[in-house]
């Protein structure tokens, strides 16, 4: 969808260090960019721009992100959270119903909020270099999911409750601490890339050549064999083994 150039604001890299007062009152704003300006706080005036639909944030220094975020109820594009300093994020952020695309990555994340499973037009989401050791069980809420970025945490397992993922297609796992394929992607039907490079892993499940959409797999840096009949059978199928 085209914008309307007047309900778009692009301040990335102006080096601003605080958000302009200005902005909060630009009624009827869509898109608002302000990465990259070493923004160390986000007023919770923020949540005053109910017309917004992106909101770019991403490569600042925040720490934290006030509970007025979850009145941005109209962002139906992208939420850029991405290399920040981030320690946590409020529960409120359950409450961006339409959202479509959220990049927490490269933050200081230990836990996604249980209000996560209520972001039902999500498709992508990134979490990548965080300090996750676990997820919620309402991560198998996201129905509409298709892609989810978990790389470089701490993840052992992941919940029984993302068996219900069945739109998802890509899952990123690579760098994280499982020493086995979680059972609970066991049958994902869409699901066509898993990677799972340096993890722990020592063995495939023999429920690996059962899902049906699956065309690559990465096992490089795990400690599995280089030749097994299941990965034999996967590339009979024409997936993409790599060991």
């Amino acid at each position: 969808m085209t914008q309307d150039p007047a309900r778009v604001l692009n301040l990335w890299r102006r080096q601003l260090g605080r958000v302009p007062e200005s902005v909060w009152e630009c009624a009827g704003l869509q898109v608002l960019v302000l990465a990259d300006n070493g923004l160390t706080a986000l007023p919770g005036a923020v949540g005053r721009l109910r017309d917004l639909r992106t909101l770019d944030l991403g490569h600042n220094r925040l720490t934290s992100v006030p509970p007025e975020i979850g009145e941005l109820t109209g962002l139906d594009g992208f939420l850029y959270l991405h290399d920040n300093a981030l320690g946590g994020l409020p529960e409120e952020l359950g409450n961006l119903t339409r959202l479509r695309y959220l990049n927490v990555g490269e933050n200081a994340l230990t836990a996604l909020p249980g209000t996560i499973g209520r972001m039902a037009g999500l498709v992508e989401l990134r979490a990548q270099h965080n300090r996750l050791t676990t997820l919620p069980d309402a991560v198998g809420d996201l129905k509409s999911l298709r892609e989810l970025w978990l790389r470089g945490n701490g993840l052992a397992d992941l919940p029984a409750s993302m068996g219900a993922l069945t739109e998802l297609r890509h899952l990123d796992l690579r760098e994280n601490a499982l020493p086995e394929l979680p059972p609970c992607l066991a049958g994902l039907p869409l699901l066509r890339q898993l990677d799972v490079r340096g993890n722990r892993l020592t063995r495939l499940p023999d429920w690996i050549v059962e899902l049906p959409a699956l065309e690559k797999l990465d096992l490089r840096w795990n400690d599995c064999p280089r030749e097994s009949p299941l990965t034999a059978e996967l590339e009979r199928r024409g997936c993409v083994v790599l060991l």
